[in-house]
């Protein structure tokens, strides 16, 4: 059984104590720096001040790539069913299966 982590992140201006698994660790600092940044960014270009609207942007920019790559996947999937059907019956014709 591993060791839980204690860790303290900066998000929005407020310090949040987390206890976590050491490999959660690189991920959850990756994540609140992506948010930091993006905030920022949204700050700076849309003269956003209420930290709560600056949040709501980031995780509805987080949360639309989630969703994006799901139906991406999903396309692609399809898409690659289709093919290897394709192919599957181009094989079986050549080969005098039914």
């Amino acid at each position: 059984m591993s060791e839980k982590l204690k860790i303290k992140l900066s998000i929005a201006d407020r310090v949040y104590p987390l206890t976590i698994d050491p490999s959660q660790e690189e991920g959850l600092r990756k994540a609140a720096k992506n948010i930091e940044q993006l905030a920022k960014k949204f700050e700076q270009s849309y003269a956003v001040r209420d930290k709560q609207d600056v949040l709501a942007m980031c995780a509805l920019q987080f949360a639309s790539k989630i969703e994006q790559r799901g139906i991406d996947q999903s396309e692609g999937t399809l898409n690659a069913t289709e093919r290897l059907k394709a192919l599957d019956d181009l094989v079986s014709s050549k080969l005098g299966v039914k």
